[in-house]
């Protein structure tokens, strides 16, 4: 389970940050109170227009960033105080994941299994499975700078689920994919829900959320507006699907503002 508890995260922004963004404040709140708990196998969706805190949040949970105030527990380990702990346990893709260009899928796929300390035998078990997967098989042994941007993206996958994590955090996964290779992740992702994963995402395509994700926290301006099942988000904000459902939470929040 992940649990987020009145997670705050603020930035200090220089005046070329300031000026870039259009604000006069040095401060910047790009998460503010956020709460919600997310559990083994289910798709949980952060969903929210760009900008909304959604990317701070899933990086949060990744330790990649250290709360400013309040608390996120990853399988009962605190981000900040058991990072190791929590990073072994999680997969985590972002659209701005670099591989090295030089380096073959094969050679790529070996050398982060060996980071997570993952034996010869199943780093090579798992890139079976994954390769296959994705179709990158027969590109295994080409060096990454000659595969199309959609394979790169697919490997990208693949790196990060090679030591099978109990938790798969995807920022935007779909995000820039071809229509197939779109399908192939989502399908994956339904296939490790099977398998009592929990899988957190986050994405600003409706469409995308309501056929993905059982449950969904929706995120603007850094704060938590609205959380619950696909079913029960529709019916409380009176929309005909999830995407006219999220625009009438966004008109009622840009009212309160």
């Amino acid at each position: 389970m992940i649990k987020v508890s009145n997670f705050t995260k603020v930035y200090k922004l220089s005046k070329k940050q300031m000026t870039e963004q259009k604000v006069t404040s040095k401060i910047k709140k790009a998460a503010d109170k956020v709460s919600f708990n997310a559990k083994e196998g289910e798709i949980f969706g952060l969903l929210g227009p760009n900008g909304a805190g959604k990317t701070t949040i899933l990086r949060s949970i990744a330790t990649l960033l250290k709360p400013t105030e309040g608390t996120i527990e990853v399988m009962g380990h605190d981000v900040v105080k058991e990072p190791k702990e929590v990073r072994r346990r999680i997969g985590f893709l972002t659209n701005e994941i670099k591989l090295d260009k030089h380096f073959t899928p094969k050679y790529t796929f070996k050398f982060f299994g060996k980071l997570y300390g993952v034996s010869d035998k199943i780093i090579d078990e798992r890139r079976e499975k994954l390769f296959n997967y994705f179709d990158i098989k027969s590109f295994e042994d080409k060096k990454i700078s000659e595969l199309s941007t959609g394979m790169t993206q697919k490997l990208a996958i693949a790196v990060s689920l090679v030591h099978d994590p109990e938790i798969i955090i995807f920022d935007e996964p779909t995000n820039g994919l071809d229509i197939i290779t779109a399908r192939a992740v989502t399908n994956y992702l339904e296939e490790l829900k099977s398998q009592g994963k929990l899988i957190i995402v986050s994405t600003h395509i409706m469409t995308v959320a309501e056929k993905l994700c059982d449950s969904v926290a929706i995120i603007i301006d850094g704060k938590k507006v609205a959380e619950g099942t696909i079913s029960e988000i529709i019916n409380e904000y009176k929309g005909k699907d999830l995407e006219h459902a999220f625009f009438n939470i966004y008109e009622k929040h840009v009212k309160e503002v």
